[in-house]
């Protein structure tokens, strides 16, 4: 049996842990990232977490993979770009790899997450399997014969001409209709809100599941696009598997059997609906991805 670290980073926490090749967490933890700290301090921190783990569990390591936000130099170990971290040009993969002495690989953290779905989660065994995270933003990673399909940052492509604008420049994106931040931005914009005058991605469902037709509205209006967008990358892609994660896709059934229906009107003809999941594992997903990254 063969064993791999796999470090998930985030913005607030550096997640880690110790998995088998078949995808089994043995043992993980969490460390503060402290994003404002030089990066080769945060460095010394993932080279310690992942010593005291690898020496908690007993195991030798075979390998290291990571997943960060970010523009990533996969083929390198490269963070180009992360501006939540401030990370820039930051060799990681090989600096990883020289200190503990095993193979580093370094993908970018939605497709290390898809990667975990696959392996362990909601598309599990799946030839083709496309994964969108629709959080703050709209993440994405297609995974093919459990591999990564690295690039897919579909959560930019334009489904409104002319429409929302987007953080990236452009008008109209997927993630600015689609993401939780859209979803919230459309139920402010209809007054509907808190007890509090707050709104969160469930306010929506909570308003309509309490008998207004505006809030119902509304969801049929999100997944309408959100039907748009999949359509578009189904019909391109073919997956076998569309896993949907993140905090608007804790609605379960209540956002997937009405999203169902309309991609069957959206597709290509002939083509038969891929299945349309819930993504299972929640941050482990990252961490599982990236240890089994540094399999392939």
């Amino acid at each position: 049996m063969k064993y791999y670290a796999g470090i998930d980073i985030g913005g607030t926490n550096i997640k880690a842990g110790i998995v088998d090749e078949t995808g089994k967490i043995l043992i993980e933890d969490s460390i503060p990232t402290g994003a404002d700290r030089p990066q080769d301090i945060v460095l010394k921190d993932i080279i310690a977490q992942v010593k005291g783990l690898a020496e908690k569990s007993g195991v030798a390591l075979s390998g290291v993979g990571m997943g960060s936000p970010g523009m990533i130099d996969s083929e390198r170990g490269i963070v180009i770009y992360n501006n939540n971290l401030g990370w820039r040009n930051f060799a990681i993969g090989p600096a990883v790899s020289e200190a503990l002495g095993v193979p580093a690989t370094l993908e970018n953290d939605a497709d290390a997450a898809a990667l975990g779905e696959v392996v362990s989660g909601c598309a599990k065994g799946a030839k083709r399997a496309l994964i969108i995270t629709l959080g703050t933003g709209v993440g994405s990673g297609f995974v093919i014969d459990g591999r990564i399909f690295r690039g897919c940052e579909f959560g930019h492509m334009v489904i409104v001409r002319g429409g929302r604008p987007c953080t990236c420049g452009r008008k109209g994106c997927f993630e600015s209709y689609c993401s939780a931040t859209g979803l919230i931005n459309m139920t402010r914009e209809a007054g509907i809100t808190e007890a509090d005058g707050t709104v969160n991605g469930r306010t929506v469902f909570d308003a309509a599941d309490n008998g207004s037709s505006k809030a119902q509205d509304i969801i049929d209006d999100y997944t309408g696009y959100l039907a748009c967008g999949l359509a578009n990358l189904i019909n391109g892609l073919l997956p076998e598997v569309v896993g949907l994660g993140g905090g608007i896709a804790k609605q379960g059934e209540r956002l997937l059997a009405p999203l169902r229906e309309k991609l069957k009107e959206e597709i290509y003809k002939g083509l038969s609906l891929p299945r349309i999941v819930s993504c299972e594992l929640g941050y482990k997903a990252g961490l599982i991805g990236a240890a089994m990254s540094a399999r392939q």
